[in-house]
């Protein structure tokens, strides 16, 4: 098996990770919702939300979010 690592393109900034604690879920409902106001953050790629953990996963463009974007969403 051969492995290939290609550099960054030009103009694509690399996705950073922001971990967040997330209180008041209750339910499975909480989780989706939260989840779905963290994605709709410009510059958001993805949004993992666990209730048991009460945390949150975000995978992000630096350039294009920031973390008060995330806590007001």
């Amino acid at each position: 098996m051969t492995t290939t690592t290609r550099p960054p393109e030009e103009g694509v900034a690399s996705l950073d990770r922001r971990d967040l604690a997330i209180t008041g879920m209750t339910c499975a409902s909480c989780v989706a919702n939260v989840e779905s106001a963290l994605r709709g953050v410009t510059g958001v790629k993805s949004a993992d939300v666990n209730l048991a953990t009460e945390r949150a996963s975000v995978q992000l463009d630096p350039t294009r979010a920031d973390l008060p974007a995330l806590v007001r969403a």
